[in-house]
């Protein structure tokens, strides 16, 4: 699928038909083993952070749960707020990540198996009610845990300051401007926000 995306958005746009033969192949791979749970709360630990300070949260995070690769709803909701804290979370983020865990534990959040049968928008009006979770959140989810390919992050800042970059615009596009712009992008718009985040990298 990566190829086929690749050779319809280089034809779709030109301008970034450039910036996919200056990166190269298309790097996303969706990583289907992490549980919804466990998407949720590495993205919502990755809010309004650079990557950087996100992984180091998230390595702090993962130490307080020693001999377990994550740890699981109920051990999350048994975890002192203070401990968490004290790794780096904000007291908004423990609130939201422990309502990612009660959540799991009642079923809004879906199993692996009962999110891929979902639909888009679905999944966005379920997993929304959960406190701290906006759309941004979910699109990172659809993205990289189910390999949805045509799913645009408007509000993400990676996404509209590479579009300025790669577009020549003084100011970051709105929301609005870049779903007008995408609209040529479709059916692979994943594949091009994708490029979007690796047109920053290149400055």
């Amino acid at each position: 699928m990566s190829h086929e995306a690749t050779a319809h958005l280089s034809r779709a746009d030109k301008i970034l038909g450039r910036l996919i033969k200056k990166v190269g192949p298309c790097g996303w791979k969706p990583d289907r083993r992490c549980s919804p749970f466990e998407t949720l709360v590495n993205s919502v630990a990755h809010q309004q952070l650079n990557g950087t300070a996100a992984k180091t949260i998230l390595g702090r995070f993962r130490a307080l749960y020693p001999g377990k690769r994550f740890p699981s709803p109920e051990d999350l909701l048994a975890t002192p707020d203070e401990r968490l804290r004290g790794a780096g979370l904000s007291r908004a983020k423990v609130a939201s990540i422990k309502d990612i865990a009660a959540k799991t534990i009642s079923g809004v959040v879906p199993t692996s198996r009962a999110i891929a049968r979902m639909e888009e928008e679905a999944i966005l009006s379920q997993l929304t009610t959960i406190r701290g979770v906006g759309p941004w959140t979910v699109h990172m989810l659809l993205i990289f845990k189910l390999g949805r390919p045509d799913v645009l992050p408007l509000t993400d800042y990676g996404v509209r300051k590479g579009f300025a970059l790669t577009y020549r615009l003084k100011e970051l596009p709105t929301p609005t401007e870049l779903l007008e712009h995408a609209e040529k992008w479709r059916p692979y718009r994943s594949f091009a926000a994708w490029y979007m985040w690796r047109a920053l990298e290149l400055e």
